[in-house]
């Protein structure tokens, strides 16, 4: 066999929420609000006996393909890692070599081929590639360091409130319930921890100290008051182009 070049097959999908990179958590502990998927195992494969004894685990590792990823970076800027970039090795970054994910969620229930878990981070429809039972006894290590992640969260900087205005809330509600909470709670992740001009996040400072924020086809221009995000107005790219 050619080592150089390896053959995998996914052994389901997994359904979530989120149908959007965007709107996913960047980890299952860090989601804003609790969320139920679903992997769903293929059939005619025998995964139902593989499957026996999985049930007594609290926790399973979930590991995944970022199937929506074409290309990888050595260097990358997490999203709570500062203005700093990374080398990908010592990050989560979906942007690798080969997009293989690896997510610790709790397990909920296991019926037949589908296995419920809580708080997943990967969007609807992902590949699964392999299931592990999470094991406390040879996998924790209180003591471990972790490295410039620690560093971060020691010098973390300030946090600032995110105000939405009545003009906000009311465009917003041309949304569907379900995008509108997925952009409340990445307007709020986002400009809670970093609302500075950002490539990465799509996000801009003109030159009389407004900024923009771009999620999807909206466009949220705020201003940043001390300790305060104040999110004055919101567009949709059909708005700004019939205007134009």
């Amino acid at each position: 066999m050619d080592i150089r070049k390896l053959h995998l097959e996914p052994i389901g999908i997994i359904s979530t929420p989120f149908t959007a990179k965007y709107s996913a958590p960047r980890q299952p502990a860090t989601a804003a609000r609790k969320t139920m998927g679903t992997i769903n195992l293929f059939p005619g494969r025998n995964f139902e006996q593989a499957l026996q004894d999985l049930q007594g685990f609290d926790y399973i590792w979930v590991i995944f393909w970022f199937h929506e990823n074409v290309n990888w970076k050595p260097m990358v800027l997490p999203p709570h890692g500062g203005r700093k970039k990374r080398g990908v090795f010592s990050t989560r970054s979906p942007h690798r070599p080969n997009p293989i994910g690896l997510s610790l969620c709790k397990l909920i229930s296991v019926k037949g081929r589908k296995i419920r878990i809580e708080n997943p981070d990967m969007i609807d429809g992902t590949p699964v590639l392999d299931i592990k039972p999470y094991i406390p006894h040879a996998e924790s290590k209180p003591g471990a360091k972790g490295g410039w992640i620690s560093e971060s969260h020691e010098q973390k900087a300030r946090t600032f409130a995110v105000v939405f205005s009545e003009t906000v809330r009311t465009a917003m509600k041309q949304m569907e319930p379900k995008e509108r909470r997925e952009v409340t709670d990445y307007l709020r992740s986002v400009l809670s921890s970093d609302p500075f001009p950002h490539v990465y996040r799509r996000i801009k400072t003109s030159s009389d100290g407004i900024s923009v924020i771009a999620v999807r086809r909206w466009r949220f221009t705020f201003s940043i008051e001390q300790d305060t995000v104040r999110i004055l107005n919101a567009a949709h790219e059909q708005d700004r182009e019939g205007r134009g």
